[in-house]
């Protein structure tokens, strides 16, 4: 198997967790868009990051990689197997990827990417804007972590993807205020204390240091 896509992205970290959960050797290509390779570019035919492929099998979308790893690697599972459970982990996914994500995406760009990778100055207000525009998810968010500890009762997929929105945001230093969020600050300790993510954020950490960031 094969990852395309660099670990700063959310998207790219959960499928490398999933992967690691999965106990699953992989070989990891920190793509970046802009200069991609020829087997990159096969896998994602509209430049996306993740990008996957496994032998001739190739999908550029991080939930379809994981719903995709969720049926080939069925042994450690991280989906639940209850028709509506399953509906509602594909949700919390979804909540992570389409509304938290681009709700937060201005504070990691104007904080981290554009001063620290590009050198450009970043626009504060946009960020300060962004950190308003996120409340509403993880108020959301932090009512269900607060029902079983986990988004869906158990860990899973939208835990993973929830965290690795975190991950991402704290590279611009923004963190969880643990007053206002309790159960999610809970919830991404947990995270972060598994194996799994532990493997992943030394590898990401060695990525990161080879870059030269």
């Amino acid at each position: 198997m094969q990852l395309f896509g660099f670990p700063l992205s959310p998207f790219v970290r959960k499928v490398v967790v999933v992967l690691t959960e999965k106990r699953q050797e992989f070989e990891w290509e920190p793509t970046n868009p802009r200069n991609p390779s020829e087997a990159f570019t096969r896998a994602s035919p509209f430049g996306k990051i993740p990008a996957f492929a496994d032998g001739d099998y190739m999908l550029a979308d991080s939930t379809a990689i994981v719903t995709y790893l969720e049926a080939r690697l069925p042994s450690v599972p991280l989906q639940a197997v209850e028709a509506r459970a399953r509906g509602r982990e594909v949700f919390f996914d979804e909540i992570a990827d389409t509304i938290l994500v681009p709700a937060a995406a201005p504070i990691v760009l104007n904080r981290f990417l554009k001063p620290v990778i590009f050198g450009e100055a970043g626009d504060e207000e946009a960020a300060l804007a962004a950190e308003q525009a996120v409340e509403k998810p993880l108020a959301y968010l932090e009512a269900e972590a607060a029902r079983a500890g986990w988004l869906n009762g158990q860990y899973g997929i939208g835990d993973i993807a929830f965290a690795s929105v975190v991950k991402t945001l704290g590279y611009a230093g923004w963190a969880l205020d643990a007053a206002t969020y309790p159960a999610l600050v809970a919830l991404y300790a947990r995270v972060c204390e598994r194996p799994a993510w532990v493997a992943v954020a030394e590898r990401e950490a060695a990525m990161f240091a080879a870059a030269g960031r």
